[in-house]
């Protein structure tokens, strides 16, 4: 190995030695409880940062959007807000509903954020750094993430509120409704790669051909399965376009309305730790997880495209948040049940199709790919204009008339 590959390889894995030589120092009996808190108080120290860090970027940049400023006030171009934030939040006085299940109350934005952190236990954050590589870690992601829909309800009925019961109601039918589509499309990923293995389904990508990486986004039902993928998660994660739950001429702030202080602001976090987690996810299973683009930029350590991918796919929410208006729950529904769903079972086949296509045609392996491509392509597009079409004449416009009281 050259000094360059060297320093490259130490670099990608200061972390991994850093904890190794610091659990070869603790004492025999000590040594694996070290271990376990040393691969979780990274998890729970950089994604809260990350989450602080990002409220101020979508603040000032959503101000960028509708032409204003945003915070300025709090330290140097109010890069100090949150930190005023979290104050306010811890100061602010916990008033808890009379009626209201007390228990339940309080337990239910701690089950929130406690989902949210475990989701990403089996998140391949770079090389050698994913906490638990489970074989069923794809699994086990979705099924902690439905412990989230659980606290979501003890929120809205322990609160006694039919505004929060509402907003629960509609939060729930929500999240179950874009989860099935959520699923469907990583079903392709775990075919084409034969593991539920987040670690695994990385390493399949983290090859080169002609010095490409082999990232399913690249291929037609890769595309389409990320951009389902990703709609699906702002969906999940209750962001606009889709934060009906919290609708605020409806049913003002939905299943947290009986919320304050301290207890609030878990809410606020879980929200944005899960919309790490499942772009997190998106980025393992379409975006080569902590893999590079291209060979010749393996030398940047791994960790380092693993948060570039993510701040990434942060912008992107936060362009789409001021960008798009909020959808109605009817329109939200039929877009999940009559497009989304019908739409990832197409990508399923998609992905059957590319794998059992001939790799190569004529005796040429690139005549292969472009045969490939194109077929899966037409696969894809045909049933999206269908079901596109389907919707469209589904809309029933209507002349607007105004009615007055008399």
């Amino acid at each position: 190995m050259t000094l360059a590959g060297g320093v490259a390889s130490g670099a990608d894995q200061v972390f991994v030695l850093l904890k190794h030589w610091l659990v070869a120092r603790t004492p025999g009996p000590l040594q694996a409880l070290v271990s376990i808190l040393l691969t979780i108080i990274p998890i729970i120290v950089v994604f809260p940062a990350l989450f602080a860090v990002t409220t101020v970027l979508e603040r000032k940049g959503l101000g960028r959007i509708q032409n204003r400023y945003g915070p300025n006030r709090v330290g140097p171009w109010g890069v100090f807000q949150p930190l005023a934030d979290a104050v306010k939040s811890l100061t602010k006085e916990d008033i808890v509903p009379r009626t209201a299940d007390h228990v339940v109350h309080y337990l239910a934005p701690l089950v929130l954020v406690g989902a949210s952190f475990l989701a990403y236990a089996v998140l391949p954050i770079g090389r050698n750094m994913t906490a638990v590589d489970l074989d069923a870690g794809v699994l086990f992601f979705f099924a902690i993430g439905a412990a989230t829909e659980l606290a979501v309800f003890m929120a809205g009925w322990s609160s006694r509120n039919k505004y929060s019961l509402l907003g629960a109601m509609r939060a729930i039918a929500q999240m179950i409704s874009y989860e099935i589509p959520l699923i469907l499309s990583s079903v392709a990923v775990v075919m084409i790669a034969g593991t539920l293995s987040t670690a695994k389904i990385v390493e399949e990508q983290a090859r080169y051909s002609d010095g490409l990486a082999h990232w399913y986004v690249f291929t037609p039902w890769g595309l389409a399965g990320f951009i389902l993928f990703m709609i699906a998660a702002m969906a999940e994660t209750n962001r606009s376009p889709f934060d009906l739950p919290e609708g605020e001429s409806e049913i003002i702030a939905g299943y947290f309305i009986e919320y304050s202080g301290f207890k609030f602001a878990l809410f606020f976090l879980a929200e944005y730790l899960e919309m790490f987690a499942v772009s997190g996810l998106g980025i393992t299973l379409f975006l080569g997880g902590w893999s590079a683009p291209f060979s010749f930029l393996t030398w940047i350590p791994s960790w380092i495209w693993f948060f570039t991918k993510l701040l990434a796919l942060i912008v992107a929410f936060i362009w789409v948040r001021g960008t798009l208006p909020r959808l109605r729950m009817d329109q939200l529904m039929n877009f999940a049940w009559k497009f989304m769903l019908p739409m990832t079972l197409v990508v399923i086949f998609a992905a059957a199709v590319w794998r059992f296509l001939p790799h190569g045609v004529a005796g040429s392996v690139a005549v292969g790919l472009v045969v490939r491509w194109l077929v899966c392509a037409l696969v894809v597009a045909g049933p999206y204009v269908l079901l596109a079409r389907g919707l469209e004449r589904g809309r029933k416009i209507e002349k607007r008339t105004y009615r007055y009281a008399e």
